[in-house]
């Protein structure tokens, strides 16, 4: 039900918008980002409430990264500014149980395919 996108390949220091499509069943529900770096497990990167007034980063990205959400158009994006080799990842997009966030991966329902973000040095 959601799909990322926006991924690529990028130098260090600049940036990338990710979009993820959420979908109408996701509108009152949290969206959070999680990425999954090569032979690591799939962490948390952000996450946003339903109408968008509340938002979580983890500490890694803090300052670097923004979530928003465009409700009459049913998008999650995640703009990824000053970015590091070690942002490289799949970048995954998921909606929660509910409208809270939360930064663990039991409380996120729905799943969609990733999109891979290449960050070299």
């Amino acid at each position: 039900q959601l799909q990322a996108s926006g991924g690529g390949l990028v130098q260090a220091g600049n940036s990338l918008r990710l979009s993820c499509a959420a979908g109408r069943t996701s509108s009152n529900n949290a969206v959070g980002w999680f990425r999954q770096g090569p032979g690591k497990e799939r962490n948390f990167v952000a996450s946003i409430n339903w109408n968008g007034g509340l938002t979580s980063y983890a500490d890694s990205v803090k300052g670097r990264f923004t979530v928003s959400r465009d409700r009459a158009k049913n998008m999650v994006y995640l703009q990824m500014n000053s970015l590091k080799p070690e942002d490289t990842a799949v970048y995954y997009c998921a909606a929660a149980r509910g409208n809270y966030l939360s930064t663990e991966r039991k409380d996120y329902i729905y799943w969609g395919q990733g999109t891979l973000v290449t960050v070299s040095s």
